[in-house]
């Protein structure tokens, strides 16, 4: 049996892949094969069902001191394009939260700001806290926190301790990039390294957090430290099985300095498909693979699902990252096309709140 045969008996039997079997597959380019084998995987681990939930996204400001070539989102204190929430910022966004049918989530996540001190951001989860007191607070990736922990001088523990007690609920899992020192030193060297964004969700799994984990994909990495990012948030959910969901970002190039230098493209639906399915057959231990429509389209996120994928994520209302970067989607979703998109693939909708609990429309 050659390595490529073995490596798809494996894919669909469901057994655990090893860096070269991923590499095999990859390199085979069955976009067919590799459907079948993940859509046989995302039934194994959540039959019929596809989720998506009502939430909505909060970026707090786009004003960063690390000034990553891979963003089109942030800008160095003093430009006019600036933003910042203040308190009654904030209160004026959760007051129309408020008139949103079966909101479950508030996503918050936001740039590395010079100044405001991490008192700030833990009261901004008091005030969301305070004002939806039945919502998830979904909040700041490893990279905040790190910079969080940096500015006070304090550890890493600390740091989500306090956040926890002022409601945080989970992670989401951005900031990931590639987990890869050299691509890092390139996309975002000022940024949490490998070793501080793991270690962040290992110290948020053991004390009860749960998150998310990610992967941005076709910029500067090669295909092998795609694999290897994948198989090190394996190893890491082994260990403390804390990653709830996974996701994949697609690098927008448009309007970063990175996409200039090295003269990048989006790479095409076929390498986002591709990519989903082999996510799912290596995060063999990860039970929801997202299919992020913001990042992929309305109809690729749809036929994603052919490809793995179990949610949909949300109805965000507003989302101001990926579309600084050229993203040409909305900022927002009715759940009625969510749950169309799901029906229309073969699959039963689900809404969901942050844990992959079941909503269950009133009436």
């Amino acid at each position: 049996m050659t390595e490529l045969e073995s490596a798809r008996k494996k894919a669909m039997e469901g057994e655990r892949l090893s860096l070269s079997d991923a590499m095999a597959l990859y390199d085979d380019n069955d976009l067919l094969f590799l459907a079948e084998a993940a859509r046989r995987a995302k039934e194994r681990a959540s039959g019929w069902r596809v989720f998506y939930t009502v939430n909505r996204h909060i970026n707090l400001t786009n004003i960063c001191s690390s000034n990553c070539p891979l963003c089109a989102f942030q800008v160095e204190e003093g430009d006019r394009r600036g933003f910042l929430l203040e308190t009654e910022d904030i209160d004026r966004i959760l007051e129309d939260a408020k008139n949103v049918k079966n909101l479950t989530e508030v996503h918050i996540v936001s740039a590395l700001h010079p100044e405001r001190p991490f008192s700030y951001y833990r009261d901004v989860v008091r005030q969301v806290k305070a004002a939806l007191p039945q919502v998830d607070v979904k909040a700041f990736t490893p990279v905040e926190i790190v910079n969080f922990a940096k500015l006070e001088g304090r550890p890493i523990r600390a740091i989500l301790e306090e956040l926890q007690q002022a409601g945080l609920d989970s992670l989401p899992g951005g900031g990931a990039e590639i987990l890869s020192d050299r691509v890092r030193e390139i996309i975002c060297p000022k940024k949490a390294t490998t070793a501080e964004w793991l270690e962040t969700m290992k110290m948020a799994h053991a004390l009860g957090i749960r998150t998310n984990a990610s992967m941005m994909y076709g910029h500067v990495e090669t295909v092998q430290e795609r694999l290897e990012h994948l198989i090190t948030l394996r190893e890491l959910q082994d260990e403390t099985g804390g990653f709830q969901a996974f996701m994949l970002f697609p690098f927008h190039p448009a309007h970063t300095k990175l996409g200039e230098e090295y003269h990048l493209r989006r790479v095409g639906s076929w390498e986002d498909l591709k990519m989903l399915a082999l996510s799912r057959l290596v995060l063999d231990n990860v039970a929801h693979f997202k299919a992020f429509w913001v990042m992929l389209t309305a109809p690729i996120a749809q036929l994603a699902l052919g490809f793995g994928a179990d949610d949909l994520d949300g109805t965000i209302g507003e989302e101001k990252i990926i579309h600084a970067a050229g993203a040409k989607t909305g900022t927002g979703i009715t759940k009625e096309t969510l749950k169309r998109m799901i029906r229309e693939a073969g699959y039963e909708p689900i809404e969901r709140d942050t844990f992959y609990q079941e909503i269950r429309e009133e009436g």
